[in-house]
């Protein structure tokens, strides 16, 4: 077992969170521009709606979540596996988040409505980023 751990990918805890404030941005900019492009309303109303509840998921949800991934990474050890970065639950979690975005698209629903759903999601993500890159900052400078 002492050969195997030479071979996890460790990481200091400012890389840590590094990694996850980047998975947080970019997911939440990958589902907001994929909802962008299902939509197929001229008027912005669904947008902009889409964007209020991403805003209100963020604060209600998101930002709790963020918060203990926050406290989960700090906990760690400096150079613990950087897959450890989210617990077995949240990974699983990930999984099954990522099969109901392709139910969602193969759900027959319009366009315009599965994109409001991926804009809402990919709002919330990215504005709860902000969390994850606070502590980044604040760990990167100290």
């Amino acid at each position: 077992m002492k050969g195997l751990s030479r071979l996890k990918p460790a990481a200091a805890i400012k890389t840590q969170l590094v990694v996850a404030a980047l998975l947080w941005s970019a997911i939440g900019i990958f589902l907001v521009v994929r909802g962008l492009l299902l939509f197929e309303v001229v008027t912005p109303w669904p947008l902009v709606v889409a964007v209020a509840v991403g805003l209100v998921k963020s604060r209600l949800v998101l930002d709790r979540t963020a918060q203990k991934n926050l406290a989960r990474i700090l906990a760690r050890e400096e150079g613990s596996c950087i897959g450890g970065v989210y617990s077995w639950r949240m990974w699983g979690f990930i999984v099954l988040m990522m099969l109901l975005g392709r139910l969602l698209r193969a759900s027959g629903l319009a366009g315009w409505i599965v994109g409001m759903v991926y804009v809402a999601v990919g709002s919330a993500l990215f504005r709860s980023s902000r969390l994850l890159w606070r502590q980044w900052r604040l760990t990167a400078t100290s």
